[in-house]
């Protein structure tokens, strides 16, 4: 996503130049999401402290959301749960399914044990019942994490599937990844890797894939290409899902059958 970046920051921009509050607030509360999707916790943090104000009350309330996550990830629970407690308040003054589903959500993030999995529960069952297919995802999702993160794996599973299908579907590709990587994590096989696995990836994402093989660093991969460190590992984490791999190790075993079938006979 890194075209989304470049455009997130260009609205910025272009809205502070025109001084359109709300312009910048809506394109950072677009950030924090870009970011939480792409497991970039720190740069969410940010963006969602940046979307925070008072005269964009709607566009407040679903950064907060998105700032408990990113503090969550980033062990600054001190800070999610000063942001809960706002969230609690602006989601309590109305009773329909989004808005206390957004309320326990981000509770659950927080909560430890059976109170944790009642409120994730919870969640997803409110979703359910909304026409919010995205929030619906991300339900699963963090719910599926935090099963895994509890050593339920095959529970686990079930959640991060139907979060890596629904985002797949939307075209959500930051988060579809997420899942991915999840479900990788729980031992899953998301994807077989076939002798045209190669067709799949970009021609960015081969080349940096080869770099990579071959003992490049990030850094070194990013000088070349004039791209960012932080786009190749963005675009690894893509490579690594496609070849249905977990590590950088894993391309020694990818990327030489594919040599072998594109050489001359």
């Amino acid at each position: 996503m890194p075209e989304a970046s470049v455009l997130a920051d260009l609205t910025v921009k272009d809205a502070i130049s025109r001084g359109e509050g709300l312009g910048v607030q809506l394109a950072q509360w677009t950030i924090a999401v870009l970011q939480n999707g792409l497991g970039h916790y720190e740069d969410a943090l940010d963006a969602a402290e940046q979307a925070i104000d008072e005269r964009g009350f709607f566009i407040s309330t679903w950064a907060l959301a998105e700032l408990i996550e990113a503090a969550v990830r980033c062990g600054r629970t001190d800070r999610a749960a000063d942001a809960l407690a706002h969230l609690i308040v602006a989601t309590s003054i109305d009773d329909a399914d989004w808005a206390l589903a957004t309320q326990v959500r981000a509770r659950a993030l927080l909560a430890e044990g059976d109170v944790a999995e009642a409120l994730y529960r919870e969640a997803v069952d409110r979703l359910g019942r909304t026409p919010l297919r995205t929030e619906l995802a991300r339900a699963h999702l963090l719910y599926g994490e935090w099963l895994r993160r509890e050593n339920r794996r095959v529970d686990g599973r079930e959640h991060l599937r139907v979060a890596y299908d629904m985002f797949a579907a939307m075209g959500a590709e930051g988060f579809a990844d997420r899942a991915r990587h999840e479900l990788l994590a729980t031992g899953e096989q998301v994807r077989k890797r076939r002798d045209d696995t190669r067709d799949d990836l970009t021609p960015q994402e081969e080349h940096i894939a080869r770099l990579a093989r071959d003992g490049r660093t990030n850094p070194e991969i990013g000088a070349e290409l004039y791209i960012s460190a932080r786009t190749v590992e963005w675009h690894l984490r893509k490579v690594f899902t496609k070849l249905g791999i977990s590590s950088r190790r894993g391309l020694h075993d990818a990327l030489p059958s594919r040599d072998a079938s594109s050489s001359p006979r």
